[in-house]
C-alpha cells in the first residue's frame, strides 16, 4: 500500500513511517517547503493547496498535522492557530484526496480524545456526543472538515488519541525529569482520570486501522484508563522517587492559564470499536506502558 502522512515529523508520526515500511508499505511524507526528496510531496494547508501530482496513486493518508495543545500557553492567537492548523490542514487534505481519480481508498485522520470534553468518573466510548469547552469544539470542527473526503466515498477513521506515553515527547516524557527530581506529584486533586495509551500501541492501532475495514470514530486509548493519581503513583515507583507533592490547581493555572482546565478535566475513555475487533493491545495498564515506553 503508498501511504502519505502528514505531521510525518512528529512523535507519532516519526514512529509511524518506518514502521508502515516494516510492514512492507510504501511511505510518502507531506512537507511545508519544496519537495527535496523522492519520498516526499509539498503542500501548504494554509494556503489550502497540495502536489496532486504526486499524491497521485497513493492509496491512502494518515492525517497527523497540528499545532500542539501543550507547546505553548493558551493566548487567544495560540488558541486560534490550535483550531487553524487542524481545520485547515484536514480541509485541504481531504479535498485533495477527493480530486483525484482514483481516489485513495481511505483517511485516518488524527483527532483526540478532547471530543468528549470533561467527563468526571463516567466511562464514555465512541457513541458518546461531543462534551463542552474549547478542545472539545476543536475537535468537533477537525472531524467535520473531513467532510469532503468521506462525501467522495473514501473511507474516513477518526483517531481519537489519548495521553501518548512515549520517552520522546508528549505530556509523560515531560513528567520524567521532574519525578527524577523529586517534584513529582498529584496535579490537582488526583482524582481525574486520565486516559492514556504506550506509542507502541498507537503506531500498532494505527497501521491495524489503516489495514482493516473501519470507519469513523475510533479511541485510541488503553481499556483501563487510570487516575492522575494512579498514574503518579505508578512513575513515582517506575523511577524510585517520592511523589509527595502536589501540584494545586491555582498554582497549575498559574502557568499554563486556560490550558489547565484541561489538564484538570477527568475523561474516562474506553476503546469500545477497537475492543470488538482483533486487535490486541500491547500495554494494557499504566505500569506496563511506562516500564515499556520510559525505561
Amino acid at each position: 500500500m503508498r501511504v502519505a502522512i502528514t505531521g510525518a515529523s512528529g512523535l507519532i508520526g516519526s514512529a509511524l513511517a518506518p514502521h508502515l515500511r516494516s510492514h512492507g508499505h510504501e511511505v510518502t511524507r507531506l512537507v511545508r517547503r519544496p519537495a527535496a526528496a523522492g519520498d516526499e510531496i509539498s503542500w501548504d494547508p494554509s494556503a489550502g493547496t497540495v502536489d496532486l501530482d504526486a499524491l497521485a496513486g497513493t492509496d491512502a493518508v494518515v492525517h497527523l498535522a497540528g499545532a500542539g495543545v501543550g507547546d505553548h500557553r493558551w493566548t487567544e492567537s495560540y488558541k486560534r492557530e490550535i483550531l487553524q492548523s487542524r481545520v485547515r490542514g484536514t480541509d485541504t487534505i481531504a479535498r485533495a484526496m477527493a480530486s483525484l481519480d482514483p481516489r485513495p481508498r481511505a483517511l485516518i485522520c488524527g483527532s483526540a480524545i478532547g471530543w468528549y470534553g470533561d467527563t468526571g468518573s463516567t466511562a464514555v466510548d465512541e457513541s458518546t456526543p461531543a462534551g463542552s469547552g474549547f478542545l472539545a469544539d476543536v475537535v468537533e470542527k477537525w472531524e467535520a472538515a473531513a467532510t469532503p473526503a468521506s462525501e467522495a466515498g473514501i473511507r474516513t477513521t477518526f483517531a481519537r488519541t489519548g495521553l501518548v506515553v512515549a520517552r520522546a515527547g508528549g505530556a509523560f516524557a515531560r513528567l520524567v525529569p521532574i519525578f527524577k527530581l523529586g517534584g513529582g506529584g498529584r496535579v490537582g486533586s488526583g482524582q481525574q482520570y486520565w486516559s492514556f495509551i504506550s506509542l507502541t500501541d498507537e503506531i500498532a492501532a494505527l497501521t491495524f486501522l489503516l489495514e482493516n475495514d473501519i470507519h469513523g470514530p475510533v479511541n485510541l486509548t488503553a481499556p483501563n484508563p487510570v487516575t492522575n493519581a494512579e498514574a503518579t503513583k505508578a512513575l513515582g515507583a517506575l523511577l524510585h522517587r517520592p511523589t509527595l507533592l502536589p501540584v494545586p490547581s491555582f498554582a497549575l493555572k498559574a502557568v499554563l492559564g486556560e490550558f489547565a482546565e484541561d489538564v484538570l478535566a477527568s475523561q474516562r475513555v474506553m476503546p469500545h470499536v477497537l475492543e470488538g475487533t482483533p486487535f490486541t493491545f500491547t500495554h494494557p495498564t499504566i505500569d506496563v506502558a511506562l516500564a515499556a515506553e520510559l525505561t
